[in-house]
């Protein structure tokens, strides 16, 4: 007869064996790095409270909580840039993610450590960024509210040189709110496609500084990257730093950076993995 102990262990063992081991990302960095967003895979929530730790600025983009509490590390697997010495981590705000005075917006972000306002390595000649992103079930977006999850924001804060978003967006009445769109300089939509709720989407936004040019790159879980655009007409000037993470922006205003409605109880997340930003002198993009 099984005791109730070996019973328990041969269950365990079972169910263990029945889930399906997370696939490693197979894609390979082919141009140099120019700015590294990759996760190590034995960071702490700590580490990222800390400029000698983390990969991103400890102090932008957030309000009063520190990094150790917005940032969570949920079993997402591995998108497809990252390996086993990296691992994905997922931004997240609360009702208390107000950064500085933006009292409309929930609000928190990465920044890329040496990704300078004026004049930085990340605005030079040609430069692609990198990014992946999951749903979390648990944290789910309310897609009433406009989203924007990754841009690149000039010195100056006037304008955003690409918005990457999704949502409702605000004077937008005929978007489709279940999409993830990349905007160009003047807001309009270049390209979009839907929203995922279990797949790793993958994309990568070359800007090219010389031409004035935006390029968009996609795929799914591990599938290599493909153009999902030509390289447009864009207006690159002005400079200033990529943005990466949640800007919730509220209803039923105009000054949508000051006031308008959020409601209560906020708990909502983006799983981001392989970022990073390379230079793609040349032509190079790794796909």
């Amino acid at each position: 007869m099984i005791s109730l102990a070996l019973l328990s262990s041969l269950l365990l063992a079972s169910t263990a064996s029945a889930r399906p081991a997370w696939k490693r990302g197979t894609g390979e960095v082919q141009c140099p790095i120019v700015l590294s967003g990759f996760v190590p895979a034995d960071a702490t929530p700590t580490d990222f409270d800390s400029y000698a730790t983390s990969p991103f600025n400890p102090d932008y983009i957030r309000g009063s909580e520190k990094f150790s509490t917005i940032l969570q590390f949920p079993d997402a697997g591995s998108s497809r840039f990252d390996n086993a010495t990296t691992k994905s981590v997922e931004v997240t705000i609360n009702d208390k993610s107000i950064f500085q005075t933006q009292n409309g917006f929930r609000r928190a972000g990465l920044q890329i450590q040496g990704d300078t306002n004026e004049n930085g390595p990340g605005t030079q000649g040609v430069k692609t960024l990198h990014f992946s992103i999951k749903q979390d079930p648990e944290r789910t977006l309310n897609l009433t509210h406009e989203y924007l999850n990754v841009w690149h924001e000039s010195a100056d804060y006037s304008a955003n040189q690409f918005n990457f978003e999704t949502g409702t967006i605000i004077g937008k009445s005929g978007s489709d709110k279940n999409k993830f769109q990349v905007l160009n300089r003047q807001n309009t939509q270049i390209w979009s496609t839907p929203v995922d709720p279990t797949a790793w989407q993958n994309f990568a936004i070359t800007l090219d500084f010389v031409k004035n040019t935006l390029q968009v790159y996609y795929s799914k879980d591990d599938e290599p990257l493909e153009a999902v655009t030509s390289a447009v007409s864009n207006d690159n000037s002005g400079g200033g730093q990529y943005q990466i993470g949640i800007l919730k922006k509220p209803t039923g205003t105009s000054d949508v950076v000051n006031s308008g409605y959020q409601e209560k109880g906020i708990s909502e997340g983006q799983i981001y993995g392989g970022i990073f930003l390379e230079d793609s002198a040349d032509g190079c993009v790794s796909l």
